[in-house]
C-alpha cells in the first residue's frame, strides 16, 4: 500500500514526561477504550475466597482426607491461576487511569471526520519519508532536528485537525440544509470561517510534502555521492591506467575530467541538501505551536 494511502495512526503529545510516553504507545487499545468509557473486567475476586473453602468441605466429606487432600493441590493451582490474572488486571487498570488521565494527550482517527482523517495520513506520510531517509539518518539535515520538531508539527496538526472536526459536526448539526430566503448571508461567516481554518491546515501539510519531496531528490543524489566517492578513492588507479595507455593528449583530457567527476556531483549534493533546509525552515518559520 502507497504509505501515502494508509490510513492515519494515532498521535500522541511528544512533550509527555518518558513514564507516561511508554504507557500511551505501547497500549492503543487503551487509548480507543478511554474514549469509549470502558473498564477493564474484574476477576472473580471476593466469591473465590468463599467458594474455595466449600469446594475443599465437600471433597472432604465425600472422598475423605485423600480427596482433601487432591482438591487442595487443585486448588492452589486455581488461586495461583487467579492471583495472576487479578494482578494483570490492577496492572491494566493503572494504565487505563494514566490514559484517561491525559485523554487530551492524544488524538485518534476516530476524533476525525473523513477529510480530516486523510489530511492527517498525509502528515504522517511525509514525516515518515523524511525520518527515513539516508541524509536525515547520515545527519545532514541539521538546521532542525527533525525527530523532535516534526512529531511536534504532527502533533500541532493533529490537535487542529480534531477541534475542526467537531465543529464540522457541530456546524451541520446546527444550521439547516435548507435555509429561510435571505437568510444565507447570516450564516455565511461561520462556514467560511471553517473553510478558512481547513485551508491553512492543508497548505501546512504541502509544506511539509514539498520538504519530503526534496528530502527524496536530496537522498537519491546522496546515493550518487556514496557510489562516486567510492570511485574517487580509486582515482589515482584510473588515472595511471590511462597515462600508461592512451595518447598524451587524450590521457590529459580524461584524467581532468575523473578529477572534475567528483566535484560536480558533490556541488549537486550540497545543492539538493541546500534546498532540503531552505524547504524546512520555510515550513518552520510560521510555527502553529
Amino acid at each position: 500500500m502507497d504509505p501515502r494511502h494508509a490510513p492515519p495512526r494515532p498521535v500522541i503529545d511528544p512533550s509527555l514526561p518518558a513514564e507516561v510516553s511508554v504507557v500511551l504507545h505501547g497500549a492503543p487499545h487503551l487509548l480507543e477504550q478511554a474514549r469509549r468509557g470502558g473498564h477493564p473486567e474484574r476477576s472473580a475476586g471476593v466469591s473465590a475466597y468463599v467458594l474455595v473453602p466449600a469446594f475443599l468441605v465437600l471433597m472432604w466429606v465425600l472422598l475423605g482426607v485423600s480427596g482433601l487432600i487432591a482438591a487442595g493441590v487443585f486448588t492452589s493451582l486455581v488461586s495461583l491461576l487467579l492471583l495472576a490474572v487479578r494482578s494483570g488486571t490492577r496492572y491494566e487498570r493503572r494504565r487505563l487511569e494514566t490514559v484517561r488521565a491525559h485523554s487530551a494527550a492524544f488524538v485518534l482517527p476516530g476524533d476525525l471526520d473523513h477529510p480530516c482523517r486523510r489530511l492527517l495520513a498525509r502528515a504522517q506520510a511525509a514525516v515518515d519519508r523524511v525520518l527515513t531517509s539516508q541524509v536525515n539518518r547520515a545527519g545532514l539535515l541539521d538546521t532542525i532536528d527533525n525527530r523532535v520538531t516534526l512529531p511536534e508539527e504532527v502533533w500541532q496538526i493533529a490537535q487542529r485537525l480534531s477541534r475542526l472536526s467537531a465543529m464540522h459536526a457541530e456546524h451541520g448539526r446546527i444550521v439547516p440544509e435548507e435555509l429561510p430566503s435571505g437568510l444565507e448571508e447570516a450564516f455565511k461567516p461561520y462556514s467560511t470561517a471553517l473553510d478558512a481554518a481547513w485551508t491553512s491546515l492543508a497548505r501546512r501539510v504541502r509544506r511539509l510534502e514539498d520538504y519530503a519531496k526534496q528530502v527524496a531528490k536530496a537522498d537519491e543524489v546522496f546515493q550518487t555521492h556514496l557510489r562516486l566517492e567510492a570511485l574517487a578513492a580509486r582515482t589515482p588507479d584510473y588515472q595511471r591506467l590511462l597515462a600508461e595507455t592512451v595518447r598524451d593528449d587524450l590521457a590529459r583530457g580524461h584524467i581532468r575530467e575523473l578529477a572534475e567527476q567528483a566535484a560536480r556531483v558533490r556541488e549537486l549534493f550540497e545543492e539538493s541538501i541546500g534546498e532540503a533546509r531552505r524547504t524546512a525552515g520555510a515550513l518552520l518559520r510560521t510555527p502553529l505551536s
